[in-house]
């Protein structure tokens, strides 16, 4: 089973870092440590295995989280995100100056702790994979080395007040309905508000495919087919001319 993304939360305010903790928690990643001071965040960092940190700007120490994300730059290849009271242009400004992966600025809802760590999470993967592509397989795995936490092959979908993480491959299909998307498994359907070509793109591409202007499939799945549908876990698709021709291709290739 995949293990959970494994967070450090750098907050001086105690209050305020024990309810990050508990959303997290809820949410299903793992906290490292909770730590209020520039030097615990270092030396968590040095001996144990996190997967990206939660700062804020100012900490109860000399040094500030401005300080602490230089020198996650300088050692560490790990994703963070800035939490902060602080959106004035000088404090952005100077935290642009260690390019952090994300800005978040309180107060916050639990939707948005998780949404600015998935993005945060997802581009830092993508933009390694683009680094990785001009370099030999040789050289990635020694010098762009890749936490084996961060997501690869699931994706986290909300039902009531927790975040369900999903594999990829459990994915059957998904049905668009009106602002939502109906994410179906084998045995559970979720509801997700965004559009459908949108999530598409969250999806590998050599699996999930437009079947029809209000279905993605995924074709691991696919039980039959006629000229107008596909049949997954009993329920019928129907699907558009392209798609048909493409599953009659790759039948017969």
């Amino acid at each position: 089973m995949e293990q959970p993304i494994k967070i450090l939360i750098v907050e001086d305010n105690v209050i305020i870092a024990d309810d990050m903790q508990s959303m997290l928690e809820e949410i299903g990643y793992e906290i490292v440590d909770n730590v209020i001071v520039y030097e615990q965040a270092v030396e968590v960092l040095k001996t144990q295995q996190v997967d990206l940190v939660l700062i804020d700007i100012i900490l109860a120490s000399d040094k500030t989280g401005i300080d602490l994300g230089k020198h996650i730059r300088e050692n560490y290849d790990i994703p963070f995100i800035f939490v902060t009271s602080n959106s004035d242009r000088a404090t952005v400004e100077n935290a642009k100056t260690v390019k952090p992966n994300g800005y978040l600025v309180k107060p916050f809802e639990q939707q948005d702790l998780y949404t600015s760590i998935e993005i945060a999470l997802s581009n830092f993967i993508y933009g390694k994979q683009n680094v990785a592509k001009g370099l030999s397989s040789e050289v990635v795995e020694k010098d762009v080395p890749m936490s084996n936490s961060v997501l690869k092959d699931s994706i986290f979908v909300k039902k009531q007040h927790l975040y369900y993480r999903i594999q990829f491959g459990d994915i059957q299909f998904i049905k668009a309905d009106n602002v939502y998307l109906e994410v179906n498994t084998v045995d559970k359907k979720f509801l997700v508000r965004s559009p459908l070509k949108d999530y598409l793109e969250k999806l590998p591409q050599n699996k999930f495919y437009r079947a029809h202007k209000s279905y993605i499939v995924n074709v691991d799945h696919i039980d039959a087919i006629n000229s107008k549908d596909i049949m997954i876990n009993n329920t019928l698709i129907p699907i558009s001319k392209d798609f048909k021709e493409f599953i009659i291709s790759a039948m017969n290739s």
